[in-house]
């Protein structure tokens, strides 16, 4: 199993905590801080699904004028995810 708590930048939430197994299969999620609804969604969503699945879809997504969100900020835990 692989874990990492990402520290975001430029978002309303402030970490990131994701367990991945072995083969980089997203089997936790949580946020700490940002819209909570919305991303108890975004969790649920992407648990069981590969973590590069996960970037090619939600990578680059930006909230209002700001040039990252949550998605996009997830996908940046899960690059280190993927090398750690």
């Amino acid at each position: 199993m692989k874990h990492i708590q990402y520290q975001t930048h430029g978002t309303c939430s402030k970490l990131i905590d994701v367990v991945a197994d072995d083969n980089n299969v997203i089997q936790q999620v949580s946020f700490l801080g940002g819209c909570n609804g919305n991303l108890q969604g975004l969790s649920r969503l992407v648990i069981g699904k590969k973590a590069e699945d996960v970037i090619s879809r939600l990578d680059g997504i930006r909230c209002g004028a700001k040039p990252t969100s949550c998605p996009d900020q997830l996908c940046r835990a899960l690059e280190q995810l993927r090398t750690a």
